[in-house]
């Protein structure tokens, strides 16, 4: 038992649907580092428009850009051109674009007065460093070889950014954040400021995005923990 929103059959639909894709790409005489590479890039996008404040845009350049990251390990499968080196430098930049994004939104609540929405990205990216920490270090020492712990967690990767994704869309949605307290003055701001359809509401989504995957990603570390003390006691 896994625990995953993320099952294996559905991963291996997921990358069926992007095999065509990715070959196409590959005819234009991109390369599976070359396809890393851009994911990477885009990413720092939605990390600076997050750092802008335009949460709106990073959270589509987070979902264009977390879906172009299927591409270049389906077009190395597609091309037989699986590498050592390719697989670790997908997993690298993996990494630092994820951190890259929180850093990006830190900057943005800090900039805008909302000190909560940066600690609690701060807090997101430690647990989410975690999940990719306790799955290296698993299988450096031999358990679950392969990908066996990527579906092992509730929140791997994908999930984190589905979450990501419409919760930065969502606040852009709702005209951003207000700083930590509300206005007092003029009357129609403080209506604004208490509204579900102004900035106050999006601070709150803010909160409720990256609370939610800080506790999904700790829930994880602990499933892949305990999945691997399993493992450990079979032995």
């Amino acid at each position: 038992m896994t625990g995953s929103l993320v099952s294996p059959e559905l991963r291996t639909r997921i990358r069926g649907l992007a095999t065509p894709i990715a070959v196409a790409l590959g005819r234009l005489g991109l390369t599976p580092n070359a396809l890393t590479l851009i994911g990477f890039l885009g990413t720092c996008a939605a990390a600076v428009a997050a750092s802008q404040q335009a949460w709106l845009a990073a959270g589509v350049l987070v979902l264009v850009f977390g879906i172009f990251d299927l591409f270049d390990g389906t077009l190395a499968r597609a091309t037989g051109k699986v590498t050592t080196f390719g697989g670790f430098l997908d997993s690298t930049l993996d990494r630092a674009g994820e951190a890259v994004v929180y850093i990006g939104i830190a900057i943005g609540a800090l900039v805008g007065g909302f000190d909560t929405g940066a600690v609690l990205a701060a807090a997101a990216m430690a647990a989410a460093f975690l999940v990719s920490y306790v799955r290296a270090k698993a299988e450096s020492l031999g358990y679950a070889p392969g990908s066996g712990l990527a579906a092992v967690g509730l929140a791997p990767r994908e999930v984190r950014l589905a979450v990501l994704t419409i919760g930065l869309i969502a606040v852009g949605i709702a005209g951003g954040v207000w700083p930590g307290t509300c206005p007092t003055i003029p009357a129609d701001s403080l209506a604004d400021c208490w509204s579900f359809s102004g900035p106050r509401y999006g601070g709150t989504l803010m909160v409720a995005t990256l609370g939610l995957i800080t506790i999904l990603a700790t829930i994880t570390v602990i499933q892949r923990i305990l999945h691997v003390r399993a493992q450990a006691k079979e032995g």
